[in-house]
């Protein structure tokens, strides 16, 4: 546990004030702000993995962003309309290899509204992606979370998920 959360009983983790069912995606500073400042998803394929992810990111609100050439691997950026932080790229890997998903890993996006959750999901079905859990109300992890889940057409789980404090963050 990061400063400032402590935990606080089965299920339950206390974080800057805010009390979070343990297994929700969307961990927040003492200040409220995201968590984390970028996540990164290697890609064998840029160009097909980017048009998936602009489909599914765009009913979250996500946009791609122009990425600057800093001598790296090849690679693309979406993140809120005006907001810096935080970022999500696919990119082909640093060490020239091919890209593999990770076994247990998953990267779970907060949603605006289970509307939202629901058109991401369908839209990864649309677009090479595999269905891993329907959208719908799953009170086994929290009264009011919303989830969906799937994964990219490289492999890499993903979710979706809206629940009642999320709404802060759009």
């Amino acid at each position: 546990m990061g400063a400032g959360a402590t935990f606080k009983g089965a299920g339950e983790t206390r974080i800057g004030g805010l009390c979070h069912h343990w297994r929700a995606p969307c961990l927040t500073s003492r200040k409220g702000e995201p968590m984390f400042s970028h996540i990164i998803l290697g890609a064998r394929d840029v160009e097909t993995m980017a048009a998936f992810y602009d489909a599914v990111l765009a009913p979250l609100g996500l946009v791609r962003a122009e990425v600057e050439d800093d001598g790296g691997p090849a690679g693309m950026m979406w993140t809120l309309p005006g907001r810096r932080w935080p970022q999500f790229f696919i990119q082909l890997p640093f060490n020239g290899l091919p890209a593999t998903w990770g076994n247990g890993t998953q990267v779970s996006f907060a949603a605006p509204s289970k509307a939202a959750v629901d058109a991401g999901w369908q839209a990864a079905m649309a677009h090479g992606g595999t269905d891993e859990g329907r959208p719908g109300l799953r009170p086994h992890y929290d009264r009011d979370y919303y989830g969906a889940y799937c994964r990219d057409p490289e492999g890499n789980k993903l979710c979706f998920v809206h629940a009642g404090e999320m709404e802060a963050l759009f």
